[in-house]
């Protein structure tokens, strides 16, 4: 056969695959009968200080969370999926952006009258999915700051959600213990009495002559602090930081998880009514489980861990609320709805809410060591769950994942690459999120008070200069004045250190996190 001949039949070869081959988005719609999505919708639900084994799907027994259950029966439960930092405020940062917060100064856990600590205009996972044509929202706890250093919370509040990717917004500025304790909608204070301006302020009393929850105990008709939290009074609880004015706005408490349930799913509902010819992203950020925990009265008792284990059951209403809603719009299977906590588990965070007390036998990290503020694998290893019905296959996966993947993998699936310099360090991880392989990051800088680093079934915790126990929350914190070194495949508990046994493999461990230190 002579060359031109080679060619023909080559060519005609490549004309039959190209007829006959289909997509595997055309064979799924062959299957199932319905087109398959490229650009689903997104809802990623963000729970507060909550668990690996906080849930009844990972091993909870004395808290049921069937609607949590029902998104790992229906999706994919990752083992190993983490939280970018043990705490919430730098978890938010790095998740959004992309960028490991320790990277960045300012960074850490924010008072309620910090700035914006995202430039406006960086490009984060909500204005990526914007450039990719979907319609965002963010709903509940924010804790990224708000405003610059003019910040006015009486007029329009900028720069906030809308400067970094979002088209509507409903959030608290910081945490429920931390004042203002209000909601700004958009950009500005809900129901906020222009007679009645708010004032806030962080480190010393606005008027000395007000009582506080340190001054005047007598006046806390609902929770009292355990430590710290004992500034400004608002319905009967005692926060952190200095309020004044602003009545009419204050929240409720025991009404916020439904008050942004009912915003999250006027969102959907909304979009669905104005928008439905294009997806959407909302970012459903729940106050639950954070202090203080004030459960609605319904919840109250529902399970025999106080209000710690009451708002476990709130959380999952709100779960299910979401659920619903994406069945009743006909929008399941459009949908994926990834579920995770922005830190580890805290018993005690700061309030006598007999969390302490009434744990009993129940381990909110599951079998691993540690939690929120922590080192150790609880700090950062939280629930992941991916649900995407028709086209993620329900199981579970052993892969190491990160929340600050998410831009990256996301954006492929979107049709949005980003490019490196736009996000150091997410990683595109797109196949195990969508349950198609096993491998997830090579390797994972863990964030608490020091770094650790995750290399295969090896980690690596930074020498580190605080106590051995958070004596506040009594959490382990992992540190010590030398490094250490475990196997995690054999030792998931963290119970053996082998950096004296195996000082290679901590030479080794310590080059590649400094290289990782200083790629940016």
């Amino acid at each position: 056969m002579n060359l031109k001949q080679r060619l023909l039949t080559l060519c005609t070869l490549a004309l039959c695959l190209a007829t006959h081959w289909k997509d595997p988005s055309a064979l799924a719609a062959e299957t199932t009968g319905k087109p398959q999505v490229s650009r689903p919708n997104i809802v990623l639900i963000y729970v507060d200080d909550l668990g690996y084994g906080d849930i009844s799907c990972n091993g909870a027994t004395l808290v049921k969370t069937p609607h949590v259950d029902r998104l790992a029966r229906e999706g994919l439960n990752f083992s190993d999926g983490h939280s970018p930092s043990a705490t919430c405020t730098p978890s938010r940062y790095a998740m959004l952006t992309g960028e490991y917060a320790w990277r960045k100064k300012g960074t850490g856990i924010l008072p309620g009258d910090a700035k914006l600590i995202i430039e406006p205009g960086r490009r984060t996972l909500a204005s990526t999915l914007q450039k990719a044509g979907y319609r965002t929202g963010v709903v509940g706890k924010w804790h990224l700051g708000l405003g610059d250093d003019k910040l006015d919370w009486n007029g329009v509040i900028k720069p906030g959600p809308f400067e970094v990717g979002f088209d509507e917004s409903f959030i608290m500025a910081a945490t429920g213990d931390r004042v203002p304790c209000v909601y700004v909608e958009q950009d500005r204070v809900v129901n906020l009495d222009p007679h009645d301006p708010i004032k806030v302020q962080f480190g010393k009393p606005i008027d000395p002559a007000l009582p506080t929850g340190k001054s005047h105990p007598e006046l806390l008709t609902v929770m009292k602090p355990s430590h710290g939290h004992d500034m400004t009074i608002i319905n009967g609880v005692s926060r952190i930081g200095y309020m004044t004015g602003g009545k009419a706005a204050l929240w409720n408490d025991q009404e916020m998880a439904d008050v942004f349930t009912s915003k999250a799913l006027k969102f959907m509902t909304d979009h669905q009514a104005r928008h439905a010819d294009q997806p959407f992203f909302l970012f459903f950020s729940l106050h639950d489980i954070h202090v203080p925990r004030l459960p609605h009265p319904r919840f109250v008792g529902s399970t025999s861990m106080g209000p710690r284990g009451d708002v476990i059951v709130e959380m999952d209403w709100c779960v299910g609320q979401v659920l619903e809603k994406l069945a009743a719009l006909g929008i399941n299977d459009e949908t994926m709805v990834i579920f995770t906590s922005d830190n580890g588990p805290v018993v005690d965070d700061g309030y006598k809410d007999e969390a302490v007390t009434k744990l009993s036998h129940h381990q909110p990290a599951g079998p691993y060591r540690g939690g929120k503020y922590s080192a150790y694998e609880g700090g950062t290893r939280v629930p992941f769950i991916v649900r995407w019905p028709g086209r993620i296959q329900p199981g579970t996966s052993k892969a190491l994942m990160c929340q600050i993947d998410f831009m990256a993998s996301l954006g492929k699936l979107v049709g949005q690459p980003v490019p490196p310099l736009e996000a150091y360090d997410s990683v595109d991880v797109l196949p195990a999120l969508l349950g198609e392989s096993q491998a997830g990051r090579e390797q994972l800088v863990e964030h608490s008070g020091v770094l650790g680093l995750r290399a295969g079934s090896w980690k690596l915790i930074e020498p580190g200069k605080a106590p051995r126990v958070f004596q506040q929350t009594n959490t382990e914190t992992g540190q010590l004045p030398r490094p250490r070194l475990f196997n995690l495949e054999e030792d998931p508990g963290e119970t053996r250190d082998l950096a004296e046994d195996q000082p290679e493999k901590v030479k080794e461990l310590q080059a590649l996190l400094q290289k990782i230190k200083g790629e940016l």
